[in-house]
């Protein structure tokens, strides 16, 4: 049997190729794939805080940004934090800010307050979106803050109170608070504070007997209030409450009188309107009952001269009678007329 050898070479070449190229573009994948990852794990391992090769592929695989976790392990490393890549992986997937997290904990560390990482966590994912977060709250916590209250942002520029003599008292409290870190997940925020301080404000100047009192002494409601523990079930610790601004206001106690006696004089006015109107009702039913008698009399008198002319068919009554009955009633028309004063028609005057 023979070969063609030419054509022999030529497909162990063919052959060649097709199984060689496969792998060199596998070695050029995975090459620079290790290019990629070696740079995040020689950085940490130079850092001292070293993070398994693999455990950076499977983080890519996972969708994870193994860059910003190993900068975040490699922080908390060098502050003497000893972080796993698998908690700050949790943390960032359950929607955590890995850096700002790691530096509260660094930050509360420094300070002597004692913050772990499972808490710094559950801080951090109860700011979020809140304008604020974990690494404010650790601040807050080293470096007291001051709540006006009432808060410059909103309608209202003081808290007003009234005290017993009726005298209204503008007041402006600042409240010194800290973080309270054991509370401040569930805890109640700066708004609660403002308004439980200015209810503490409104009931001290409302059990003054009068405002002097409260002018003379503005420091009788920063004691007050602060002794009724207006912190608890909030996320920070009342340090201090200072009275900035104590003015007098408007007299209340007057101004109710005042409306008190308008309301008075409306009542009695309207009462008076009912009496009135009653009076004329009873003045208009007299009129008619009047109207009504009168109509009877007239009735009556026209019954007369039917009375009489069937007293002339009965007999009863003579021609003679008749004649003297109307004597005796021109006599009285007679008497009547003059008796009657008369009015002069020229200027109305009666004539005696």
């Amino acid at each position: 049997m023979k070969f063609n050898m030419p054509y022999s070479f030529a497909f162990i070449e063919g052959l060649s190729l097709i199984v060689i190229v496969p792998i060199l573009l596998v070695l050029l994948v995975l090459g620079f794939v290790v290019i990629s990852f070696f740079n995040t794990w020689l950085k940490a391992m130079l850092a001292k805080a070293p993070v398994g090769f693999l455990n950076i592929i499977a983080m890519k695989l996972r969708g994870v940004p193994y860059g910003l976790v190993v900068d975040a392990r490699i922080t908390a490393v060098k502050a003497g934090v000893d972080l796993s890549t698998d908690d700050l992986e949790a943390h960032f997937l359950a929607g955590g800010n890995l850096i700002p997290t790691v530096q509260a904990i660094i930050a509360a560390m420094k300070a002597g307050i004692s913050l772990d990482f499972s808490r710094a966590c559950a801080i951090d994912l109860a700011t979020k979106g809140s304008g604020k977060s974990v690494t404010d709250a650790v601040r807050t916590s080293v470096d007291p803050k001051v709540i006006d209250c009432p808060s410059q942002d909103g309608p209202k520029k003081s808290i007003d109170g009234v005290a017993k003599d009726g005298i209204q008292v503008k007041a402006k409290a600042r409240v010194t608070v800290r973080t309270n870190l054991e509370r401040f997940v569930g805890g109640a925020k700066e708004e609660t504070i403002i308004a439980r301080v200015g209810e503490g404000i409104v009931t001290t100047i409302g059990s003054a007997d009068t405002y002097k009192v409260v002018l003379e002494s503005p420091d009788m409601i920063s004691k007050t209030v602060l002794g009724r523990g207006l912190d608890v079930g909030t996320a920070f610790e009342i340090l201090s409450i200072d009275i900035a601004d104590v003015d007098v206001g408007a007299n209340v106690g007057a101004s109710l009188q005042e409306a008190q006696a308008e309301a008075n004089k409306n009542m009695a006015q309207a009462q008076a309107e009912i009496r009135r109107a009653a009076a004329v009702a009873v003045e208009q039913e007299m009129k008619a009952r009047v109207q009504e008698m009168r109509a009877k009399v007239v009735e009556a008198e026209a019954q007369v001269p039917l009375a009489m002319a069937e007293a002339f068919r009965s007999g009863n009554l003579g021609i003679m009678d008749y004649y003297k009955m109307k004597n005796i009633d021109a006599d009285t028309q007679m008497r009547g007329s003059i008796a009657k004063p008369e009015k002069d028609e020229s200027d109305g005057e009666i004539k005696g």
